[in-house]
C-alpha cells in the first residue's frame, strides 16, 4: 500500500526549513559585520561631522552628477534630446533637455541616484562586484562628461574619482576599492534622502523637482511627493544592504584570491 500524501499545511517542518534558510541568508557573517560597521561610520561621518564637509565635498559633487545623469538617462529613454548638464559648486546641478515625458524625468533624479546608491552599497560587500561596478560607472561617467563637456567642475570631479578608483584598485587586493564604492553608494543614497527633506519637507523650494512634479500632476502638493520619494529612497537604501548581505558571503581571504583573478589576472 502506497503511503498517504502529506498535507504540507499540517507539517510545520516543511515551512521551517525555508524560513531558517532565509534567516541564515540575511544574517551577516564576520566579514559583512565589518562592512556594516564601516557603512554606519560613513553615515555618522557624512551626517554629523561638519568638519569633514570640505573633505567629502568632491563626493557630494559626484552624487549631484549622478542625480543629473539620472534625469538625462530618463530623458533619453523617453525620447528627449539632452542638451546640457551643468554642475555648479555653489548651486548644485541642472539638466536641460527638450521633449521626453516630464512625469518620468522629474522623479528620475532622486529615485535614480537612490537606486544607483543602493546598487553600489550592495556591490560594496564584495571586491569583484565593486570592480564590476567601477566598469559600469566608468561608462555612465563618460556619458555624463559628454552631456557636461562644457562644465569644468564635472571634468575635475570625475577625474578625481577616476584617479581614486585606479589607486584603490591596485592596492592590497583592491580592499580599499570595496570601501570606496561603499562610500560612494552611501553618499548617493543619503544625499538623495537629505535633499528631498531639505527641498520639500524642511523648507519648500519652488524650483525643486517635487514642486515641478506637483505642478505637473496637479494634485497632492510638493510635500506629498517629496515624502513619497523619501520613502522609496529609504527603501532603496535598506534593500541595498540586504542584497549585499544575501548575495556576497565570501570572507576576506576568498575575496582577495578572487580579486587577483579578476578578468584573468595572475
Amino acid at each position: 500500500m502506497s503511503p498517504l500524501p502529506v498535507d504540507p499545511t499540517l507539517d510545520p517542518t516543511l515551512h521551517y526549513i525555508p524560513r531558517r534558510a532565509a534567516a541564515e541568508t540575511l544574517t551577516p557573517n564576520d566579514t559583512q559585520k565589518i562592512t556594516l560597521i564601516v557603512a554606519g561610520c560613513y553615515v555618522l561621518a557624512i551626517g554629523i561631522l561638519p568638519i569633514l564637509e570640505k573633505i567629502i565635498y568632491p563626493f557630494k559633487l559626484l552624487t549631484v552628477g549622478m542625480h543629473e545623469m539620472s534625469h538625462a538617462l530618463a530623458g533619453v529613454l523617453t525620447c528627449a534630446t539632452v542638451e546640457k548638464i551643468t554642475l555648479d559648486p555653489q548651486e548644485g546641478g541642472s539638466t536641460r533637455m527638450r521633449g521626453g515625458i516630464p512625469a518620468i524625468t522629474l522623479p528620475a533624479g532622486y529615485l535614480g541616484s537612490s537606486f544607483i546608491g543602493a546598487a553600489l552599497i550592495a556591490c560594496g560587500f564584495d571586491t569583484n562586484a565593486s570592480k564590476v561596478a567601477c566598469l559600469i560607472l566608468a561608462f555612465f561617467w563618460i556619458l555624463t562628461l559628454w552631456w557636461a563637456r562644457s562644465s569644468w567642475v564635472a571634468w575635475a570631479t570625475i577625474a578625481l574619482m577616476a584617479g581614486l578608483i585606479v589607486i584603490t584598485w591596485l592596492v592590497a587586493h583592491s580592499v580599499a576599492l570595496r570601501f570606496l564604492i561603499l562610500f560612494i553608494g552611501v553618499m548617493s543614497c543619503l544625499y538623495a534622502i537629505w535633499d528631498i527633506i531639505d527641498d520639500t519637507l524642511a523648507r519648500k523650494v519652488n524650483t525643486s523637482d517635487a514642486s515641478e512634479y506637483a505642478n505637473l500632476i496637479g494634485c497632492c502638493g510638493s510635500r506629498f511627493w517629496g515624502a513619497f520619494w523619501l520613502i522609496i529612497s529609504c527603501a532603496f537604501f535598506a534593500v541595498g544592504i540586504l542584497v549585499g548581505i544575501a548575495a556576497f558571503k565570501d570572507d576576506w581571504d576568498t575575496q582577495a584570491a578572487r580579486a587577483d583573478d579578476f578578468l584573468g589576472g595572475g
